[in-house]
């Protein structure tokens, strides 16, 4: 049996640059430009001239965080990759910083933990999550120390499973503490997305007020049965939402905000807002 393997386009459109290792994977350097709230007053001794001997204002806010990922993975683990939406997640983030100040964050699927690391940066604590396959939970602890300069809020690396919600008492309540829950990139599989849907419920069923942001890249395809081209799994995800009748209360983030982060922010991008609704 033919075993396909995808790629993420961030590396082919980007100027974020990598050093490859060994077993298909590489460190790549994510260049941000650091949000004026972010950017701390130097003494003149510690600025940066060009060749025009004019303070470089580029060089002078930019960051950059230290990701290990895969190259490429086959579909059930395209995880260990670095997509768009994680990146238009983390640029929402910081360019709404006080939606997520002094937070209790839990990321779902934070594959190589790019997103999280982005989160920290303002909230209190952050819980990132994932399944616990092909090494991604160490994974994710080795980006969290190559990156720890940055990190300014505790960090907890724990196993969630979409398709295994037998949490015991002590890690639902754990889970449940989070006021903020992201997910990027997770929506690609019909499974998988099932899942997510019924997580989302299980964290949703709650007496307090929760805030869900989910960044996703429509995936179109040519279908013969409707004879249009579709994105089906994005499409699967809202009509799960639907059949359920879930009490929530859903709005679409227009993705104009500014981007801190190198990629090609293309229009199929979304941006979604999800709310639990108290007390109806």
């Amino acid at each position: 049996m033919t075993l396909y393997t995808v790629t993420s386009e961030i590396f082919t459109e980007s100027e974020n640059s990598y050093i490859k290792c060994k077993n298909d994977t590489a460190i790549s350097k994510f260049i941000f430009k650091y949000p004026s709230y972010m950017i701390k007053p130097k003494c003149l001794n510690d600025l940066i001239y060009d060749n025009d001997d004019d303070i470089d204002i580029d060089r002078q806010q930019e960051g950059k965080l230290l990701i290990e990922h895969h190259i490429s993975t086959e579909l059930q683990h395209v995880g260990l990759q670095v997509w768009r939406g994680a990146l238009l997640l983390a640029d929402y983030i910081l360019s709404n910083p006080n939606l997520f100040k002094n937070k209790v964050i839990l990321e779902l699927g934070a594959g190589v933990g790019l997103t999280s690391i982005v989160a920290s940066f303002p909230a209190a604590e952050v819980i990132c999550t994932d399944i616990d396959v092909k090494g991604i939970l160490k994974l994710i602890h080795r980006n969290f120390i190559r990156n720890k300069a940055y990190i300014k809020s505790k960090i907890y690396v724990k196993e969630l499973n979409f398709l295994n919600l037998k949490w015991s008492t002590f890690y639902k309540k754990r889970i449940n503490e989070a006021t903020i829950i992201l997910a990027a990139d997770v929506i690609y599989d019909e499974t998988v997305t099932k899942g997510f849907v019924q997580t989302l419920t299980e964290l949703l069923n709650s007496d307090v007020q929760k805030v869900v942001y989910i960044a996703l890249e429509k995936r179109y395809v040519f279908t013969t049965a409707k004879m249009e081209t579709t994105a089906p799994m994005y499409e699967e995800f809202l009509n799960l939402i639907e059949a359920k009748h879930l009490n929530w209360h859903i709005e679409y983030i227009k993705i104009d905000f500014p981007q801190y982060f190198k990629y090609n922010r293309v229009k199929q991008m979304v941006l979604i807002k999800i709310e639990n609704k108290l007390g109806k």
